[in-house]
């Protein structure tokens, strides 16, 4: 029997390799003898770099840079010397800021610059950036002030800048960066019109700099990250990929699937959103083409009948039936348990 566990992480729980980790105790626990292969994965945001640590010639390089309040934070990439993989997150990522500290209106991606700086100093000319889960709204003005500051030419970079993320969502206006994505970093209705402001300014001061056409700022995926998206499209040329797909071809997932008998996949809350490039859309996707059932086992789940139209072999909530608060459940030791029981029901 061939089993591939191919996890997202249950955010606030349980990382990608947690999950998957606990899925292969769980198979080889009812099965000594299977073949089980633990796939950690991400749509580009965080995690990216935990997921991808164990591809052969990537090592981990920890530089000391700006965090999105000012305050220095060690920050860690993968290169192998001429590829780099960077996650914005581990600079400005909404986690390295206490709840109580959280301050959309001041955080920046100074640290972003200071790490794509650092790779392109070691020598790498392939970047490729996962954007997500940031504590930032700031467009990436002060990504490309740190990149300045770090003797970083722009205009004359000999770089492939590659940007894995699956937002869709331009720059401005009713679908940007600071009316979707700021209200869930703290910022009230007064700051977001006062954000999406700013990011329209960006925009006129790097379209007058011959930076960017005005389209550029409609272009989807311009809102990731805060507006980061859009910055590293104008000002390094970046090009925007879909997140899942960058990963699972970095992963080669397609050949790990080859001959098994079934994929467990999940994240730490499954829906209609799911569907729309999420992880398990992503594993669920490339597994059908290759004949193999998938069963999606997350957190919490709605939208059941929608993910099963879909194609998964099952659905279910690792919770399902059990009363406890949602505090004790998000216990890492408790959804560990959880996770495990709800594996050997599908097993």
């Amino acid at each position: 029997m061939k089993v591939i566990a191919a996890f997202d992480s249950f955010k606030g729980c349980l990382t990608a390799r947690q999950a998957c980790g606990a899925a292969l105790e769980s198979v080889l626990s009812l099965r000594p003898g299977a073949e089980v292969l633990a796939l950690p994965v991400s749509d580009g945001g965080e995690g990216l770099v935990d997921c991808l640590r164990s591809l052969e010639g990537l090592q981990p390089r920890r530089c000391r840079v700006r965090g999105p309040l000012g305050d220095a934070v060690e920050a860690e990439y993968l290169s192998d010397g001429a590829t780099a993989v960077i996650e914005v997150a581990a600079a400005c990522g909404l986690t390295l800021v206490e709840p109580s500290r959280r301050d959309v209106m001041r955080a920046d991606t100074y640290g972003v610059g200071q790490l794509l700086a650092d790779a392109l100093r070691s020598g790498c000319r392939r970047l490729v950036v996962g954007l997500g889960g940031t504590a930032t709204c700031d467009g990436g003005r002060a990504m490309v002030q740190a990149l300045r500051d770090c003797g970083i030419e722009t205009k004359a970079l000999k770089a492939e800048v590659l940007l894995a993320s699956d937002v869709r969502n331009p720059l401005c206006g009713p679908e940007g960066a600071a009316r979707v994505f700021a209200p869930q970093k703290g910022a009230t209705p007064e700051q977001v019109e006062v954000l999406d402001e700013r990011l329209r300014a960006f925009a006129r001061e790097t379209e007058r700099g011959g930076w960017a056409s005005e389209s550029l700022a409609e272009h989807p995926g311009a809102g990731a990250a805060g507006g980061l998206g859009y910055a590293l499209m104008a000002y390094l040329g970046a090009k925007m990929q879909s997140g899942i797909e960058t990963v699972l071809s970095l992963l080669r997932f397609d050949e790990a699937i080859r001959g098994a008998d079934l994929v467990l996949t999940g994240e730490g809350r499954s829906d209609r959103q799911t569907l729309m490039g999420k992880v398990p859309e992503g594993v669920l996707r490339h597994s059908l083409r290759a004949g193999v059932p998938v069963h999606l086992l997350s957190g919490g789940v709605e939208d059941e009948a929608e993910l099963l139209a879909a194609g998964f072999a099952s659905v279910r909530s690792i919770n399902e039936g059990d009363t406890r608060s949602l505090e004790a459940l998000m216990r890492p030791d408790t959804a560990m348990v959880q996770l495990q029981n709800a594996v050997r029901r599908v097993v």
